[in-house]
């Protein structure tokens, strides 16, 4: 049966390809940047350190678990590598049924991806997280509607970085588009760069600004407003002044 989502995705494409105007495309990281997922995600790591009889690091220290790969950090945090793999099979094991619903969209995301919609960019998720878990996520906050394709990591560890997960996106939807990544930690911001792709943070999420700046960040949006700001530059003004009016 052909994928619906991602036939619709190469439709618009080959428009393009055949003299329509070219489309701008957004690539949103997941958790940080369009879901407060912290809560579901530390409360996980917690329980496998607990279930495999390692101290738990204090709460305050653990939200650097919100983005990264799972293996890196737990080693990070004092898992030998060679029991990463479990650490990372304990994590699902709550995370799947429960931790992934301890999450909510931030606020005011809802209506930016429907504004950026109405002004035709293609909007697709980029995200560590396993793209099925991912998809399953978006769909229950009713978020799923707004992206033409939802790229994540899969299971067998071969696609976990953010620069793979970027590779295998570019690979389903083609490079013709003017491409822009909004993310909230440096892996956002050097995972896109490995593809030549601007990154614009956002501070409301997990990540360290500094480290982003640091990373090579095109701009920092503090605010909602500032991101679709930096997101519609270029954009005819006309547009973004109906866009602003209506905030």
């Amino acid at each position: 049966m052909r994928n619906s989502v991602a036939y619709d995705m190469i439709r618009k494409m080959t428009k393009d390809k055949e003299g329509f105007t070219v489309k701008k495309a957004i690539l949103f990281d997941l958790d940080g940047t369009l879901t407060d997922s912290g809560e579901g995600i530390i409360n996980c790591a917690q329980y496998a350190f607990q279930q495999m009889g390692y101290p738990v690091p204090p709460r305050e220290e653990m939200g650097v678990f919100v983005g990264p790969p799972l293996w890196d950090t737990f080693e990070k945090f004092g898992i030998p590598k060679e029991q990463t793999d479990e650490a990372v099979r304990i994590f699902r094991s709550r995370y799947v049924p429960i931790g992934k619903f301890e999450n909510t969209p931030y606020p005011g995301i809802r209506e930016l991806l429907e504004r950026l919609k109405e002004m035709g960019f293609l909007l697709y998720v980029a995200t560590s997280k396993p793209e099925t878990t991912a998809a399953e996520i978006l769909e229950h906050f009713d978020l799923a509607k707004y992206f033409d394709r939802i790229c994540g990591a899969d299971l067998e560890k071969k696609r976990n970085s953010k620069d793979a997960v970027i590779e295998y996106l570019l690979g389903l939807a083609g490079s013709d588009a003017d491409m822009t990544m909004v993310g909230d930690t440096e892996y956002d911001v050097l995972g896109a760069a490995t593809h030549g792709i601007p990154t614009i943070g956002v501070s409301w999420g997990y990540g360290d600004v500094a480290a982003m700046r640091a990373a090579g960040a095109k701009a920092i949006a503090d605010t909602m407003q500032a991101l679709e700001a930096y997101l519609t530059e270029g954009k005819k003004e006309g547009c973004q002044r109906s866009l602003l009016v209506r905030q």
